[in-house]
């Protein structure tokens, strides 16, 4: 009869990614767990709670509005000011909410990260859910700004949820590159504020890129976000904004690099996570 210390017990990992797509699924519970966590963080112990959501952007408007269309007297493609810049701001202020909150997951879900196993995505993705709401209620205030200038917006709405769709890729891309940074190097919450706000500036949220010099409209299509705001506006007003469908195609294969990259990078960083966090 063999000695009992002759034998060995050896544990080996799985074969990294073997299952790793399966387990999305068999752990949607915590997805659900982690969004709804995030939308009662965001709202409770807030004294407007939810206008949070409609405040930010329509202000926004209210400023560019002023600055680009009253001083600096941009063309605004024949649409009433107020309109081509809130239609803009819906799908920035969905980006940058939802490419923000991904970008810092990681950090703020620790030791949830430290402590069991589970697919690491699940958690910068489930940062959307509260995008996608805050993207629903500044809808309808769009929807009464457009009534109040009276402007009806074209059949082109139905691709509405593809363009959001394109912008979610933009944000969880650029989101899941610096949220897998973000574990080893905590000053990369300092760079995304500034990603944001210099960002808006560089897209044609306060103004229409019709005003870019056609030699330079390709070059400027590189920004992701260009052909979202654009297919956006598009989508809202139909004949009155014209579309680069060039610079449109540009911009989507970048997103689409971008997400791609994104998802690579994360899952080769992710197995030293529960390590270096």
């Amino acid at each position: 009869m063999a000695n009992e210390s002759e034998f060995t017990l050896v544990i080996e990992a799985e074969k990294p990614g073997k299952y790793y797509w399966k387990d999305l699924w068999l752990y949607r519970e915590l997805f659900y767990f982690l969004a709804w966590r995030d939308v009662l963080v965001r709202y409770k112990q807030t004294v407007l709670g939810i206008m949070w959501s409609v405040l930010r952007p329509f202000l926004a408007m209210v400023i560019f509005t002023v600055i680009f269309g009253k001083l600096a007297k941009l063309p605004s493609d024949g649409v009433p000011y107020p309109i081509l810049v809130y239609c803009a701001m819906l799908p920035w202020q969905f980006f940058s909410t939802s490419f923000s909150d991904c970008s810092t997951s990681l950090v703020r879900n620790k030791n949830l990260i430290s402590k069991i196993y589970f697919p690491r995505i699940v958690i910068p993705t489930s940062t959307v859910i509260v995008s996608i709401i805050d993207f629903l209620i500044s809808i309808v205030i769009f929807a009464g700004i457009m009534i109040w200038y009276r402007y009806v917006p074209s059949w082109q709405i139905v691709f509405i949820p593809i363009l959001m769709l394109t912008a979610l890729l933009t944000s969880m891309g650029l989101g899941l590159w610096l949220s897998a940074v973000n574990v080893k190097y905590r000053d990369i919450r300092y760079i995304t504020p500034f990603i944001v706000r210099f960002g808006i500036y560089i897209s044609p949220v306060g103004f229409s890129s019709t005003i870019i010099p056609e030699k330079w409209r390709l070059l400027y299509s590189l920004n992701p976000m260009v052909g979202v705001i654009d297919g956006f506006r598009w989508a809202v007003l139909g004949g009155s904004h014209n579309v680069n469908w060039l610079g449109f195609v540009c911009s989507t294969v970048v997103t689409i690099v971008l997400f791609l990259l994104g998802v690579w990078f994360f899952r080769r960083s992710e197995r030293t996570f529960a390590d270096v966090i």
